[in-house]
């Protein structure tokens, strides 16, 4: 292994591990109000519609911002933007700590979902621009890895200090964590050339794509294919982020604990599919098709999760499998979008796709809080399942264009 293969190694690594840092705080900021539910229905006399409705308004804003953010990193440079972000949650959780009524904890999860907003575009034009072809398939792998991750530790983190002390002290934490991350990535900044990254991204934006300009890239069929199975999909996933747990415990009878511990076993599960579809994104070629036969498994597991016919020792195991099936298709979904993008547009196709993963997650909690409130716990798991499988129309035919578009350009 030669000097500039090793150099070249150590700096590919050394992006994605400040990237993946960056998307792991995203992913927990997901999670700064659901685990703290329990807390927050007393403390406020809600119900768990109007808790949903946090959630939604997270998730409307972050995904009006996320469309947005793309332009702008195109613009701007993904650094600036990014460090903008991170700042906005920590300043978010301080304003849910100090919250008086339900109003301001309205007011506060549209703030987080403003700071939310960044991470995608911001992301991954980074990884597309700062880390060698070779291991993209890797780095996306790594970025899913983290926000997963990101996603395990937040309801430990944030219900064990709640146990412990209050849901006012889990959100100081939370803002203390946001604040630590942002001066990590302020001191290591010059690893991701964000000169060199901001220079080339401002000067693709002033260049006009074939087929036109800045907007160009929105006649691009895939690019609203890949948003259409964003939306879907993210449904079903906001099923399980936020009412899962409680659907568990009424459907099987079983304690908060070990319905948390399910939903823990399913992030931890998600983290190790992501880490298998990042080999399989790197050697496979048809991404469509691993997300497709990954998405019909954990579909139809989360269905047999619904019937109730599971014994609950089961249970634990069969949310393990449905996350496994999700991680897979993340690297290859990814990818996806990248074969999807138009050149020096990427910052505003995943704004724009992405903002369909917000978009979905946004009304999943109010779905998923009403089916809960009307005590149909079963359909929480038909709907997740029913999404998954609905959500294979959408990217068959993303890989459909992506194979005529390498038909064309061949």
């Amino acid at each position: 292994m030669t000097t500039a293969t090793v150099d070249s190694f150590r700096r590919d690594a050394q992006v994605i591990s400040l990237v993946g840092l960056a998307h792991g705080t995203s992913h927990f900021f997901h999670l700064s109000l659901a685990p703290l539910f329990p807390w927050l229905k007393d403390a406020f006399g809600v119900s768990y519609a109007e808790l949903g409705l946090l959630m939604s308004v997270f998730f409307i804003v972050s995904g009006v911002g996320q469309a947005l953010a793309g332009f702008v990193v195109d613009r701007f440079g993904a650094l600036r933007v990014l460090f903008g972000g991170i700042a906005l949650l920590g300043i978010s959780a301080l304003g849910l700590a100090s919250s008086q009524n339900y109003p301001m904890l309205i007011l506060f999860a549209g703030v987080a979902g403003l700071g939310n907003c960044v991470f995608h575009p911001a992301d991954f034009t980074l990884l597309n621009r700062r880390v060698s072809v070779p291991r993209l398939g890797h780095a996306f792998s790594v970025h899913g890895l983290t926000g997963t991750l990101g996603w395990a530790i937040a309801p430990v983190f944030l219900a064990g200090i709640a146990t412990l002390a209050s849901w006012r002290v889990a959100l100081l934490a939370a803002s203390a964590l946001a604040f630590t991350v942002l001066m990590v990535l302020i001191a290591f900044r010059d690893l991701l050339n964000p000169r060199e990254v901001g220079d080339a991204v401002a000067e693709s934006a002033k260049k006009k794509e074939a087929g036109g300009g800045i907007l160009g890239f929105m006649k691009v069929p895939a690019v609203w294919m890949c948003f259409a199975f964003f939306f879907i999909s993210s449904i079903s996933f906001g099923g399980i982020q936020s009412f899962a747990a409680t659907a568990l415990r009424e459907l099987y009878e079983i304690p908060l604990t070990y319905a948390t511990a399910c939903i823990t076993a399913y992030m931890l599960a998600s983290a190790g599919g992501i880490i298998v579809g990042g080999f399989l994104a790197a050697k496979v070629q048809q991404h469509d098709k691993v997300i497709a036969i990954a998405f019909a498994g954990a579909g139809a597991v989360s269905v047999l999760v619904a019937s109730a016919v599971p014994p609950v020792a089961a249970v634990i195991v069969l949310l393990g499998l449905i996350g496994f099936g999700s991680g897979v298709a993340g690297p290859s979904r990814d990818l996806l979008v990248r074969a999807a993008a138009p050149k020096n547009a990427t910052g505003r196709v995943y704004g724009v796709v992405y903002s369909g993963l917000d978009i979905g997650l946004s009304g999943a909690p109010l779905m998923f809080g009403m089916l809960m409130d009307a005590h149909h716990p079963s359909w929480v798991f038909i709907g997740i399942g029913a999404f998954q499988a609905l959500s294979l129309i959408a990217v068959l035919g993303v890989g459909e264009q992506a194979e005529k578009r390498q038909a064309q350009t061949a």
